[in-house]
C-alpha cells in the first residue's frame, strides 16, 4: 500500500475533469477552481450553480443576427432606430458589445462565432456565414462593415466573406487601422474602437 498515494473522491474528481474542459484552464486551475468551490458557502455555490443553468435554459441565438439573447429577435434587431441598412460583422458576441459600448455605430450586428481556422479544423460551415448571406438577399443592405480582429485568422475569414459578398451589396468596409495588429475587439479601448469605425475602408 502507498501511503503518499492520495485520491480523489468521485464528485471531486467529475468537478476538476469538467472544469478542465473550459477554454484556457488547464489541470492545476481545474483543481484551484475545484477546492475554491469546495470552500465557498452553500448559498454561493446555489448561486454559481443556478446562474449556470439560467444561461442554458433562458439564453439563445437571435433568429436575425446570430447574437445571444433573451428575447429573440434581440433588443438591438428589434429596436425601430437602428439603421436597418448597415451590418456590421463581428466574430463574438463580445466584439459587438465592445463597439455598442462607443456609441459610434447605430446600425445592426451579425455574429459569426468564430473564424475560419484549419488548424482548429474550423471551415466556414461552422460560422454562421449562411446566415449572413440569407440576410443579404432578404433586406435591403447597403453597407456591410467587416469588423475581425486583425489577426491571421479573421483577416482570412474577412477576405472569405468579401469574395461571397460580391454582386450582393452595394459596400463592403472594414475598420481602420487604428487597431492593432494581432489584437482583440474585445480588448480595444472606446477611443481606438470609435475611430476605427468612422475611418473604415472600402475593403
Amino acid at each position: 500500500m502507498n501511503n503518499n498515494s492520495f485520491a480523489v473522491t468521485e464528485p471531486v474528481a467529475r468537478l476538476i475533469d469538467e472544469f478542465s474542459k473550459l477554454p484556457g484552464i488547464g489541470p492545476k486551475s481545474a483543481q484551484r477552481l475545484t477546492f475554491y468551490l469546495i470552500r465557498m458557502p452553500y448559498d454561493q455555490a446555489q448561486a454559481l450553480a443556478e446562474a449556470m443553468l439560467a444561461v442554458k435554459e433562458r439564453i439563445t441565438f437571435c433568429q436575425r443576427c446570430q447574437n445571444i439573447t433573451e428575447f429573440n429577435p434581440c433588443t438591438i434587431c428589434n429596436n425601430p432606430r437602428r439603421d436597418s441598412s448597415r451590418i456590421c460583422v463581428v466574430v463574438e458576441p463580445l466584439d459587438a458589445l465592445a463597439i455598442e459600448r462607443t456609441n459610434a455605430y447605430k446600425g445592426l450586428y451579425h455574429v459569426l462565432h468564430g473564424v475560419i481556422s484549419p488548424m482548429n479544423n474550423v471551415g466556414p460551415s461552422e460560422l454562421r456565414i449562411a446566415q449572413l448571406l440569407d440576410r443579404i438577399r432578404e433586406e435591403e443592405v447597403s453597407e456591410v462593415i467587416l469588423a475581425t480582429n486583425p489577426s491571421l485568422e479573421g483577416e482570412a475569414t474577412a477576405m472569405y466573406i468579401h469574395r461571397l459578398l460580391g454582386g450582393l451589396v452595394p459596400q463592403v468596409t472594414r475598420l481602420a487601422r487604428g487597431l492593432p495588429a494581432g489584437g482583440d475587439l474585445e480588448y480595444a479601448d472606446d477611443v481606438t474602437l470609435t475611430r476605427a469605425l468612422e475611418g473604415r475602408q472600402e475593403f
